[in-house]
């Protein structure tokens, strides 16, 4: 296959080439969904469920890839669960399997493929193996089978196995990618819920958490105010390669990634349609879904809200960062401390100042001078200052409090205290999740678009 040059110079200089892709090669390629699964043999078969609904005509035009994969030292009972998995998706490939469920999915069109990062010489190694390393494997093998004689955008939808999608998922990211020449989007998301009260306590809290968050950087118009979720980020592979890859993380890639793409590209929201992470208990990462439910479950661990009080002076901080001030190193920090101590010593231990006088020396054009504004007050670095905010001035907050304070400081209205028939707890969160939606849809609506 001949490759666009900016494709040939990635796949030579950065692709990882060791491990291959078995598929049943086609062309017409111009989306792929890239799948990490770790001992995920129950879990996919719903994913693989849901996929097969989406329209013909996006299933002739996409590809699944799975990366099953593994440490050397990884632990029995995971290398078991992968290698049925690896036996599974073989047998979906060669169209070798009569169980009823595999022949549902062969007939329905749904193209697979597969990378073995499990078997034995196959492995990952103990130092790097890891989700990151994981989808950087999908990733970059991606970037070799679209088909690039068609027009149009190659988009990269990176996925996990223990989600489930809707009928239209496919068709809407593909005609979203299209309609709109987006470089980057999220699909927005929704927790599938358990059956256990005490398990749907738990993964509305975590929800509420994570939309609080968003919500509050919304409000104070950050750059970086969008969910980083694996499983929901969709990229165009010219985008992919701008930002040199996924970055090999044990945890956190898509975080990382996702503040590489919004340093360079607005990152677009698709809502028509959603995608449903699980509520499980995991113990594949040190935070996240998987890790808040096993605190809150297990170890009786509550969770809690940012205080509103860190996004007001994240605000004021982001107007005045935004200004001509920001030309006047020696000034922009006395405003600092007349919008909070916290912010002033955030900053000076930091060694701003003397950072960004040498930014300032190395940028000459307006264009230059938004992107560092981007790389150096990033994602990663507004996330420091909220927590430092925290620990010396704002503890967590329940989250009754904590959500009615953030819904008046955005003047959303709500009528919780009115609402008789919100008599437990699982009420009260379920109502608070769906309020925050709306107004993070709103939010986003009146800052980006």
């Amino acid at each position: 296959m001949t490759y666009p040059e900016q494709v040939s110079n990635y796949i030579s200089k950065r692709a990882l080439k060791q491990w291959n892709l078995e598929w049943e090669e086609v062309c017409g390629i111009d989306l792929v969904v890239v799948v990490p699964a770790i001992c995920e043999f129950e879990y996919l078969k719903n994913l693989l469920s849901s996929l097969i609904k989406q329209s013909q005509t996006a299933l002739q035009k996409s590809l699944v890839i799975f990366v099953v994969n593994n440490s050397v030292s990884s632990e029995q009972i995971v290398k078991d669960d992968n290698k049925q998995t690896l036996e599974f998706l073989r047998a979906l490939i060669s169209k070798n399997s009569r169980e009823m469920q595999s022949k549902e999915i062969i007939e329905s069109g749904l193209r697979l493929g597969l990378i073995d990062v499990a078997s034995e010489g196959n492995e990952l190694d103990d130092k790097n193996a890891g989700v990151g390393l994981a989808r950087k494997i999908g990733i970059d093998k991606a970037l070799q089978v679209f088909d690039y004689s068609i027009e149009g955008k190659k988009v990269i939808v990176s996925l996990d196995a223990d989600c489930t999608v809707e009928d239209n998922y496919l068709s809407d990211i593909q005609n979203y990618f299209r309609a709109n020449n987006a470089s980057v989007a999220l699909v927005d998301f929704e927790h599938s819920l358990p059956v256990e009260t005490i398990n749907k306590i738990s993964i509305l809290s975590y929800e509420t958490f994570l939309r609080h968050y968003i919500v509050g950087l919304l409000f104070a118009q950050s750059p970086f105010a969008f969910h980083t979720i694996g499983s929901t980020i969709i990229c165009d592979h010219d985008a992919y390669i701008q930002v040199g890859g996924m970055n090999t993380k044990k945890a956190a890639e898509d975080f990382y990634f996702l503040q590489k793409l919004a340093k360079h590209y607005k990152v677009n929201r698709i809502t028509s349609t959603i995608v449903k992470p699980s509520a499980r208990e995991s113990w594949r990462v040190p935070f996240g879904t998987g890790k808040s439910m096993t605190d809150y479950l297990k170890n009786k661990k509550k969770i809690f809200v940012f205080d509103p009080q860190v996004y007001i002076i994240l605000k004021q901080w982001l107007q005045v960062f935004n200004s001509d001030l920001l030309l006047k190193p020696e000034l922009i920090l006395d405003e600092a401390i007349k919008i909070h101590p916290e912010l002033f010593n955030f900053f000076s231990k930091r060694k701003f100042k003397g950072d960004w006088k040498k930014i300032l020396d190395n940028t000459k054009t307006a264009k230059q001078l938004d992107y560092q504004r981007k790389n150096w007050f990033d994602a990663f670095e507004t996330l420091k200052l909220i927590h430092h905010l925290r620990d010396a001035a704002f503890p967590m907050m329940e989250i009754k409090p904590g959500v009615e304070k953030l819904f008046n400081l955005t003047q959303h209205s709500f009528k919780f205290e009115s609402r008789s028939e919100f008599n437990n707890e699982l009420q009260i969160l379920e109502y608070y999740l769906a309020e925050l939606k709306s107004l993070e849809n709103d939010l986003y609506k009146n800052f980006y678009q």
